[in-house]
């Protein structure tokens, strides 16, 4: 995971703009300083780039962003909240890391630091630094170490921010929970909806993002689609909006449901309200998953609408007409294995991948936009076949719960091995901006 590794899986993935991550670590923010350079206002690109992939596009860019631990005590409880902070400059950067320093914070200890300023405090620390700059609470309903987490969250933005409540735009759905989730509570009916992968490695790169129509690629014009629904009733018709998110299916999430790991009990939140929290074997308190946690802050019932696209992708629509559709996907990688029957890690697997996405172009296109057809004679009916099932949703996913990522499955049954691959052309994508956070 170091910038021209990231660059190329970017063009692999089909991901237009990265996050940096991690600029508050000293030898990271210095590898920034070394391989970017300024590629239009506010954003950057990796210098003398070059991929082996085929790509129309330019090299992918990178905005400058971090994560933030802030844990301290708030109404007699302990907070850990996890936010996200985007920079409109390296100035910004070295500003806030100065100041970051100046009040002894450990930032050489990880690359997401721990600090004892509280969420409300480190907005307005980085708002004085620079107005332009943006916070947004991620993974936002994670148990332990978010904004309405169960174990150390809040009930509200007011709650957990303050008087700077109006400064929160948005928020990140995290891998547990999609926007419908999100669409249910009341305050966040004017703020975006952010999706990105929280990836620890480069094919992990993309398994969500947030794609954006804008006047042009800049940390401005960025920064106007997340603000857009907070200030403008009819945010669809700017120039810079949010159009889609692209989703992890939730259940897959570590925290989908209630649960302990460790004594194997899981529970849905019709269950949980049924049994309780206690965990039936060990008699302490379960892990209440996202899901519960979104029926217990909820003002609304689900609403969404189903749409399927010419390609036989089926979108998820918000009736009221007040965020973006989005779609969920199943990574390509995963497809290919149990197409295969292989695991995500064999040399096959990536074998395959890899070809496929040489002859048919990005991960991305090839999941949302290159027909089944094309997909068969490259990569085999089976191949193919898996594509058209995730595009549909036509899958089963056994949820996740405390810490442990749900399993998907496409073919209810181990099936036959995929077809090999042959080799095709390259297949134009989408003129979109993909970002993954």
């Amino acid at each position: 995971m170091v910038l021209p590794v990231m660059s190329e899986w970017a063009i692999k993935k089909g991901i237009d703009i990265l996050a940096t991550a991690d600029w508050t670590h000293p030898l990271w923010s210095r590898h920034l300083k070394e391989e970017l350079e300024e590629d239009g206002e506010g954003l950057f690109k990796v210098k003398n780039s070059s991929s082996k992939f085929k790509s129309e596009k330019k090299d992918p860019l990178f905005i400058l962003s971090t994560e933030i631990s802030s844990i301290y005590s708030q109404g007699g409880k302990t907070r850990r909240i996890h936010n996200l902070i985007f920079a409109p400059s390296l100035g910004t950067v070295e500003k806030i890391n100065k100041e970051f320093l100046r009040r002894s914070f450990n930032l050489a200890s990880d690359g997401r630091p721990i600090i004892g300023l509280s969420a409300k405090d480190l907005l307005e620390l980085v708002l004085t630094i620079d107005k332009e700059a943006i916070l947004i609470p991620c993974h936002a309903w994670t148990p332990w170490f978010s904004l309405y987490g169960s174990m150390s969250g809040f009930d509200s933005i007011e709650e957990c921010f303050g008087k700077y409540s109006k400064f929160i735009f948005g928020v990140e759905t995290g891998l547990s929970s999609d926007p419908v989730m999100n669409w249910r509570i009341k305050e966040l009916k004017n703020k975006a909806i952010l999706s990105s992968s929280d990836s620890h490695s480069p094919a992990k790169m993309g398994r969500e993002a947030t794609v954006f129509e804008l006047e042009k690629p800049t940390f401005k014009n960025i920064r106007r689609a997340i603000l857009g629904p907070s200030l403008k009733p009819n945010w669809s018709k700017l120039p810079d909006r949010i159009d889609y998110t692209i989703e992890f299916y939730p259940e897959e999430g570590k925290y989908h449901y209630t649960g302990h790991r460790n004594c194997r009990v899981v529970q849905s939140p019709k269950e949980t309200k049924e049994k309780g929290p206690i965990c039936s074997v060990c008699k302490k308190g379960l892990t209440v998953g996202v899901m519960h946690r979104v029926e217990q802050l909820a003002k609304k019932e689900d609403a969404f609408v189903e749409e399927i696209d010419p390609n036989g992708v089926k979108w998820i629509t918000d009736p009221s007409g007040n965020h973006p559709k989005y779609v969920n996907l199943v990574p390509l990688l995963e497809i290919v294995a149990e197409s295969l029957g292989r695991p995500v890690s064999s040399v096959r697997t990536k074998e395959v991948y890899e070809n496929i996405c040489k002859n048919l172009g990005p991960e991305l296109d090839i999941l949302l936009n290159i027909s089944i057809d094309e997909i068969s004679i490259i990569a085999g009916e089976k191949l193919a076949e898996g594509v058209r099932k995730v595009r549909q949703r036509d899958i089963v996913i056994k949820p996740g719960f405390d810490g442990e990522y749900g399993v998907v499955k496409i073919w209810n049954s181990d099936g036959e091995q995929a077809e090999e691959p042959l080799t095709g052309k390259q297949l134009k994508s989408k003129d979109q901006l993909r970002l993954d956070f």
